[in-house]
C-alpha cells in the first residue's frame, strides 16, 4: 500500500540559538516532507517559497529554485575507478606501461592496461566527465591497439584544464598471478611520471583473490583506483 507524503515551507525556527544569533538569512525557508512513518527529506532553499508537488515516492521541487543557487567551485574532488580484462594467452600483459612477463595478457581494444584504464576513469569521474569507453569508444578503429599513455595524458590535460591537480592516488590491482612484488616500483614510478606527480603521493597495491572465480583462477585481472584531486 502507498505510503501518503505531505511537503510543506516554513520559516526556520529552532529555537537552539538567541535573538542574536542567526544560521540563515530573514528569507530562508526549510522545505520539509514527511510520510506517515518517517521523515523524508529536510533542507533549506534560500530566496522565496518554492511550489512543491509529492508522490509516494518522489518530491519535485519547482526548477527556478534550484537554478537560483550558483555552482560551487570546489576545493577538492574524490574518483573512483574500476577495469577488468580478461586473460588470454597470445597477449602481452601491460600493467602501469611496463610490461609484465606472463603467460598470457589482457584481452581489449587498446593495449589493455587495466591499471592506467582504472587510473583514467577515477579522474575522469573526479571531474564529472564521461568514462573512458564514452571518450575513446573501442568501436573507433583509431584506438585499436592504442598505448594507454594516449588516454591517461588526455585525463591529466582535462584535469589541469579544470583547475585541478591530483592531490593523492590510490590504487589496487587484483589478480592471482603473476606475483607483482618485482614490478610494484618500476610500475609505480611510470604511473607517476605519467600522471606528472610526485612518486609520493602515488599508492599501489596488489592482492590475489584466493583462487576465487575468474579473477583467482587466473582468467582475468581487475583494478580500484581513488583519486584526490585538488584545486590549484
Amino acid at each position: 500500500m502507498a505510503t501518503s507524503s505531505s511537503c510543506y515551507t516554513f520559516p526556520l525556527n529552532t529555537g537552539i540559538f538567541s535573538k542574536q544569533q542567526s544560521i540563515l538569512p530573514p528569507s530562508t525557508f526549510l522545505l520539509s516532507c514527511f510520510t506517515r512513518r518517517s521523515h523524508l527529506s529536510l533542507r533549506s532553499i534560500p530566496g522565496r517559497p518554492v511550489l512543491v508537488a509529492a508522490t509516494a515516492n518522489t518530491v519535485d521541487v519547482e526548477k527556478s529554485a534550484v537554478a537560483e543557487t550558483p555552482l560551487k567551485i570546489l576545493p577538492f574532488r574524490v574518483g573512483h575507478g574500476f577495469d577488468l580484462h580478461r586473460l588470454e594467452p597470445g597477449y602481452p600483459l601491460i600493467i602501469g606501461g611496463i610490461n609484465i612477463p606472463h603467460d598470457r595478457g589482457c584481452e581489449a581494444h587498446s593495449d589493455g592496461d587495466v591499471l592506467l584504464h582504472c587510473v583514467v576513469d577515477a579522474i575522469l569521474g573526479a571531474l564529472g566527465l564521461p568514462d573512458i569507453g564514452q571518450i575513446f569508444p573501442d568501436s573507433d578503429p583509431k584506438w585499436k591497439g592504442a598505448a594507454s599513455s594516449v588516454f591517461i595524458k588526455e585525463a591529466v590535460r582535462l584535469m589541469h584544464e579544470a583547475g585541478y591537480e591530483l592531490g593523492n592516488l590510490d590504487a589496487t590491482l587484483i589478480l592471482q598471478r603473476p606475483k607483482l612484488s618485482p614490478h610494484k616500483e618500476s610500475i609505480r614510478a611510470n604511473l607517476s611520471l605519467l600522471l606528472g606527480a610526485d612518486p609520493r603521493v602515488v599508492n599501489l597495491k596488489a592482492k590475489t583473490h584466493e583462487k576465487v572465480d575468474s579473477l583467482g583462477e587466473n582468467r582475468s585481472i581487475a583494478a580500484h583506483t581513488v583519486v584526490l584531486l585538488m584545486k590549484k
